[in-house]
């Protein structure tokens, strides 16, 4: 049974505001230099006067070689991202005080003119607090013991004298890299992030968001995450609240499946709220209620999960098949704008002193024990700007849906919305689908009563609308269906993959691998086995296969046994340190030099395990938490140094999260313990023009 929830009467209550939300909204410059207006109203985005449905994607610069910055946002493009979203994470810049560091893998200016030269617009994540699973949430360590020697000046997150002087440094510092670079200045800089993950007061946002615009952050939008709720209340219209959600969180204390409310992150919901993220830090019953001028507010979202790190204690593995469901309900529920976090992972900077990702053992932290130097994410472009096949396809063909008829869809209302439905005027949005609890459901969007073209209405169809190319409608097929049209009336049978004509105006419905193999660009449908991306006026294709090499790896140290895994600060199990893998068993890989092109060669070491870690010349490179994944490492991190494997042992009572099968492998492990190298094989990225 369809039911108007509390959604549906507040977008009616709203509905006169709607009309005057952009002069309501107190933002900054909008116009560039070609007169070209990038505004909000009370639905979304409206770019040259077109609404539009936008797509946002989270990519860390700090964390990504220099040198691929170009080609990975390009991929993002060919994925859908039309917005790209960043954090600057001030202990990334500024390890000692007053000494700042703004080159090589940390060079933001140079990464925001690859953007505006790919003419792809940026939300800077400004913090001061940025959390990103970064060491002390991006505060640097002398800021940290400037609280403990003077608490009252230096108190984080507050109006505090010293944090405000040490924070409006940091804006200065990062406007310096950024002026010019704004969309006024013709640049690609449109919106800037206020704080992350904070209660307030307001007048902590406040004194905040005016330091940014002193230090020149004059932007079309400011935002802030709308979660956790405010401590009081704030002024209306100074940033826009964006919301999230996630399949699941190594943020949770639990050792179970989905605990919590992770399966309502599947449902069409009446709120924006989600009472999964940063639960240990917020609570696990945050309050979802919202008020009605919260509604007068576009409904966008910066944090949907493209994937989930694995926590030392919580080893979660993500299919991939998360992504699509996630974006389809919030769709469904009114949001205008998928932003997703992570859409493309990365690697944390090399620090001698001590990691740089987030610990239990830090003073100021959100308290999970991360790896030190992988932050994959397992997402929709992994760490190595590899494809996540699953989340890579069912998400940017949903993309170009939105990149198609988004500013449509934009301007529809939820007309009904129950668990697993909802419409939004011509289009319908169902889930079944719920991460572990039934995976053997789906997520789609159909259409209903849809005027397509002149004189042509779609009643419905057993297809999901996908783009138009080549004069052509194109549907996909969706599993176990059908592919069926009721259009101006009469019901047509579709074949896949072969077009049929209906007063004038040719359709035709994909196949699903067909459609997966399908890039829309320059408005003409390519075919690929690999991934398709824009190179100014070329077409690249991207492909990741196993060559054949050999990699000689000698076993130079048994594991000397299982050990003894304390209880972090937090109450969950604690990470090893270094000591400990002196007693790790070792191997020594060897022969690399052999491999030629190592900038675009990996190692993929498939083993079973505690953690492994890869050291070159006696510094980490690359480490992993096994969660039944391989561990991919780059070659050229490798070329010409003494290289070592080291593996700890996994014990049958470590008290840690694994899911059912790597549970199952460990359960069937002799001796209760669980340790080998199953292979360690040579992937090679190509890439060839073929247009």
């Amino acid at each position: 049974m369809m039911k108007k929830l509390t959604l549906i009467s507040l977008l009616l209550l709203s509905a006169s505001f709607s009309m005057t939300a952009q002069e309501a909204f107190k933002f900054g410059t909008n116009v560039n230099p070609d007169g070209v207006r990038f505004e909000v109203d009370s639905r979304g985005f409206i770019i040259g006067g077109q609404h539009v449905l936008p797509v946002m994607g989270e990519i860390h610069y700090s964390r990504v070689p220099q040198t691929e910055w170009r080609r990975e946002i390009q991929k993002m493009r060919a994925g859908g991202v039309t917005i790209v979203a960043t954090y600057v994470f001030w202990n990334h810049h500024e390890t000692e005080e007053g000494q700042w560091n703004w080159s090589g893998n940390r060079n933001l200016r140079r990464f925001l003119e690859i953007c505006r030269d790919e003419q792809m617009p940026v939300v800077l994540r400004i913090g001061p607090f940025c959390h990103g699973e970064v060491w002390q949430g991006g505060f640097p360590d002398w800021l940290v013991a400037k609280l403990a020697t003077d608490g009252k000046n230096y108190k984080l997150r507050s109006t505090a004298k010293g944090f405000m002087n040490a924070t409006r440094s940091l804006y200065n510092n990062i406007f310096a890299q950024v002026n010019g670079l704004l969309w006024k200045q013709g640049g690609t800089v449109v919106g800037v992030q206020i704080e992350n993950e904070c209660r307030g007061p307001w007048a902590y946002y406040d004194a905040l968001k005016k330091a940014a615009v002193e230090a020149g952050f004059d932007t079309p939008f400011y935002t802030r995450t709308g979660w956790p709720k405010l401590n009081g209340k704030e002024v209306f219209g100074e940033m826009l609240p964006l919301y999230g959600d996630y399949a699941d969180g190594f943020w949770d204390r639990s050792l179970k499946d989905m605990p919590g409310d992770y399966p309502k992150a599947f449902i069409m919901k009446d709120t924006r709220l989600s009472a999964v993220i940063a639960t240990e830090a917020l609570g696990a019953n945050q309050d979802t209620k919202m008020e009605s001028k919260d509604l007068s507010y576009p409904y966008l979202t910066c944090e949907l999960g493209g994937g989930m790190m694995p926590a030392y204690h919580r080893r979660i593995n993500m299919s991939g098949r998360e992504v699509k469901p996630l974006a389809v309900c919030k769709l469904g529920s009114g949001s205008n704008l998928p932003g997703y976090y992570m859409y493309h992972g990365g690697t944390n900077p090399y620090n001698p002193r001590h990691t740089m990702a987030e610990t239990q053992a830090s003073s100021v932290t959100n308290y999970n024990d991360m790896p030190h130097m992988s932050y994959d994410f397992q997402t929709i472009l992994g760490e190595m700007g590899q494809p996540n096949a699953v989340s890579w396809n069912e998400s940017r063909l949903l993309h170009e849906f939105l990149k198609q008829w988004g500013g449509e869809l934009s301007q529809m209302d939820v007309d009904s919305l129950s668990d697993h439905y909802a419409r939004r005027g011509a289009f319908e949005f169902r889930n079944d689908y719920v991460r572990i609890l039934n995976e053997g459901g789906k997520a789609i969007i159909t259409p209903r009563d849809w005027h397509i073209a002149d004189g042509v209405t779609i009643q419905w169809a057993t297809a999901e609308p996908y783009c138009k190319a080549d004069d052509t409608y194109y549907f996909i097929a969706i599993d176990g269906q059908k592919p069926r049209f009721s259009i101006n009336g009469k019901t047509y049978n579709a074949k896949p993959d072969k077009p049929f004509t209906v007063a004038g105006v040719t359709f035709c419905v994909l196949s699903k691998a067909r459609a997966n193999s399908s890039y829309k660009i320059n408005d003409k449908l390519y075919f690929s086995d690999g991934l398709l991306y824009q190179d100014g006026n070329q077409i690249i294709e991207e492909k990741w296969q196993t060559l054949p090499t050999q990699v000689a790896c000698t076993k130079k140290q048994d594991s000397k046994g299982l050990r003894h895994v304390a209880m972090g600060s937090q109450k969950v199990a604690a990470a090893p340190v270094d000591k400990d893998f002196e007693n790790a068993a070792v191997w020594e890989i060897t022969d690399l030099k052999s491999l030629q092109s190592s900038s675009d060669l990996y190692l993929q070491i498939n083993y079973c395990g505690d953690v492994a870690r890869v050291y070159a010349d006696g510094q980490l490179v690359e480490d992993n938490y096994w969660n039944g994944k391989p561990m991919l490492v780059r070659v050229s991190d490798l070329i010409g140094k003494r290289v070592e494997l080291r593996i700890l042992p996994l014990g049958k009572d470590f008290p840690i999260y694994l899911q059912r099968e790597q549970r199952a492998l460990l359960d069937a492990a002799p001796n209760g313990q669980l340790i080998s190298l199953d292979s360690i094989k040579v992937i090679e990225r190509t890439t060839q023009v073929i247009q």
